[in-house]
């Protein structure tokens, strides 16, 4: 048994098996959890995948909203233990891998055309 595959078996235990199929232009919510003091809360962050990076235990999303008129990005590490629950509320219709393009938009024209062919 070579490193890598020692290294892929590790992995492996890792991942989450639980997620939703997450695709760019797609507005989800994300639980993330948040220490205060001793104690663990879940803290909803809501806005739209704008872009997805790597593959495997390495995958992380991009999500944008606008606060206070302010955008604001985090990108997540899907397969954290930081992340609590990742719930899909809307399938984006785009037409491209990154919507970077939305950084320069403002108001109406960030909107996104829904998409009804995948399920939720």
């Amino acid at each position: 048994m070579n490193a890598q595959e020692i290294i892929r078996s590790i992995e492996a235990e890792q991942l989450k098996s639980n997620l939703p199929d997450i695709y760019v232009g797609d507005t989800v919510r994300v639980g993330v959890k948040i220490k205060e003091g001793e104690k663990f809360r879940v803290q909803p962050y809501e806005g739209v995948v704008i872009a997805k990076r790597n593959g495997g235990i390495n995958e992380t999303i991009t999500v944008r909203k606008v606060f206070q008129g302010v955008g604001v990005e985090r990108v997540f590490l899907l397969h954290s233990p930081r992340i609590d629950s990742i719930k899909v509320l809307r399938r984006g219709k785009v037409r491209r891998a990154k919507l970077y393009y939305l950084r320069d938009r403002v108001g109406k024209a960030t909107r996104i055309k829904q998409r009804f062919d995948r399920p939720l």
